[in-house]
């Protein structure tokens, strides 16, 4: 695990998004972002931008099968990314799709008012089951919680009853905790995959504990 943080920023899953294989970061990142996202996750960075913006994690979704990326992006930013893997560009108003799906390689939970036929290509991009729903109150489900293929990290708020479909449903660990000192939107507080996390630098030791916990890094 390393802290880091996109050019002073500490809510790096706002900026970054990754995988099993590699990650997606913003043009301007500077290189200790990159190093600290490659040895901590074990991956190959790409450098690149969605819809001409530095905010891919919100604006991405994606595992080991798949990525799904909100309309506004340009043909040749897809283009970039459909070298490593096969992209589907969401067809629905609800196209913050970082925010909106969460995922790791056995399923993803998506927020609830996505239309139904988009939730088929979604399937079928990502190869997982797909399945709607709302955590902590909040229908964004990308933005308050991370999965990856050993653990799932939510909200504080999230409820046991939702904890245990997340169980279910991810067939991994699911816990709570917050980063950046109290911050419940985790999502946006790291980037992490089964191997490592890139977590915000204002995470408190107990945070980073439980970050290890939650995501199986110890």
């Amino acid at each position: 695990m390393k802290l880091s943080n996109y050019n002073g920023n500490p809510y790096i899953g706002v900026y970054c998004v990754a995988n099993e294989f590699f990650s997606l970061i913003p043009f301007d990142s500077s290189k200790s972002l990159e190093q600290d996202i490659e040895e901590a996750l074990g991956v190959q960075v790409e450098r690149c931008s969605i819809a001409g913006t530095n905010i891919l994690g919100s604006l991405v979704a994606m595992n080991s099968y798949g990525a799904v990326v909100t309309n506004m992006a340009s043909q040749e930013e897809i283009k970039a990314i459909s070298k490593r893997i096969p992209v589907y560009r969401i067809e629905d108003k609800l196209n913050a799709t970082g925010n909106n799906i969460l995922v790791n390689d056995n399923a993803a939970l998506v927020h609830p008012e996505i239309g139904k036929k988009v939730l088929k290509k979604i399937e079928k991009v990502l190869q997982v089951e797909v399945v709607q729903g709302v955590l902590a109150g909040h229908k964004t489900v990308g933005s308050v919680c991370i999965a990856t293929n050993k653990g799932v990290l939510c909200h504080p708020n999230t409820r046991k009853e939702e904890l245990e479909m997340i169980r279910s449903l991810f067939k991994v660990p699911a816990s709570i905790g917050t980063l950046n000192y109290g911050a419940p939107i985790v999502r946006a507080c790291l980037v992490a995959n089964s191997r490592g996390a890139a977590v915000g630098y204002k995470s408190t030791p107990i945070e980073l504990g439980r970050v290890e916990d939650a995501l199986g890094l110890i």
